[in-house]
């Protein structure tokens, strides 16, 4: 759990972490939905190549990155296999009682791999990048419209920030839990599962109290410091567009036309194979 980098923010001076919060969350979608509708191994080349060019430019390091991904990469391994072995195909590669694996179910496996593993540390570069208040400023100032429909945006943004800023914070209190009851000589580790389930509400009971605790204490200093929403607050550095952000936003489009245009290529290539075979052409 102590290895958990996601919701962290890396503080370093770099090309990604000048630009304005709001270029990093229209990006970042933009990175998210162009991967649902990748399903080529050259359309995502292109992405991994763009995720590469953000991971220079930010000068986070790449070991820092991939031991954030450690604590999920469980749940993604978990995810892969029900894609290997439900996915049916005409190309049977392996056969074992109720087991069946076709090749169709190996592509879909992979790709379904890269594209959470690029989703997740697309996602994270912003909050790598970000601090959590910027993030606060860009996500209310993209949601300002939103207004018109008397959708509190300002609290709303602040709900995700505090979300994201706390997940640190909980992942340090639950290493924290974790030790305290192993010194009193609870073993995690031994046992059945339904003995190992038992012995966690020794570390869930204690963690939920200290996050009402931290809930509360949080609620009392925003009331004392006068703390009560939008109303009456300006800021002190607003955001405003730069250069650089302009840039961003051009590679940003750049990258979504190539794609575009790289699988609408690829899709007239193969379609115009198919005559050729059906014609016995070599």
């Amino acid at each position: 759990m102590r290895n958990m980098t996601i919701g962290q923010f890396y503080n370093v001076d770099s090309p990604i972490h000048r630009l304005d919060p709001r270029v990093k969350i229209v990006a970042v979608f933009m990175y998210v939905i162009s991967l649902f509708f990748i399903n080529n191994a050259y359309l995502f080349g292109v992405a991994f190549i763009m995720l590469a060019i953000c991971i220079a430019l930010s000068k986070v390091p790449l070991s820092y990155i991939i031991r954030g991904t450690k604590g999920i990469m469980g749940i993604i391994i978990f995810t892969v296999l029900i894609q290997l072995f439900t996915v049916n195909g005409a190309n049977v590669l392996v056969e074992w009682h109720f087991i069946k694996i076709t090749t169709s179910g190996v592509r879909a496996a992979v790709f379904l791999f890269v594209r959470l593993v690029l989703m997740i540390v697309g996602s994270s570069m912003m909050t790598y990048t970000t601090t959590p208040n910027s993030l606060t400023d860009g996500l209310e100032k993209l949601l300002s419209w939103l207004k018109v429909f008397h959708i509190p945006v300002h609290e709303l943004a602040m709900i995700m920030s505090i979300a994201l800023r706390f997940i640190p914070v909980l992942v340090d209190e639950l290493d924290r839990i974790m030790k305290a009851q192993m010194a009193r000589g609870v073993d995690f580790n031994e046992g059945n599962l339904i003995v190992r389930v038992k012995r966690l509400m020794a570390i869930i009971v204690p963690l939920f109290v200290s996050v009402i605790r931290r809930s509360d204490e949080l609620a009392l200093a925003m009331d004392a410091r006068c703390y009560h929403g939008e109303s009456g607050r300006t800021k002190m550095k607003p955001l405003r567009y730069k250069r650089a952000d302009y840039v961003a936003y051009a590679l940003v489009i750049l990258y979504i036309v190539a794609l575009i245009v790289l699988k609408k290529t690829l899709h007239i290539s193969a379609f115009n194979v198919v005559p050729n075979v059906l014609m016995g052409d070599k």
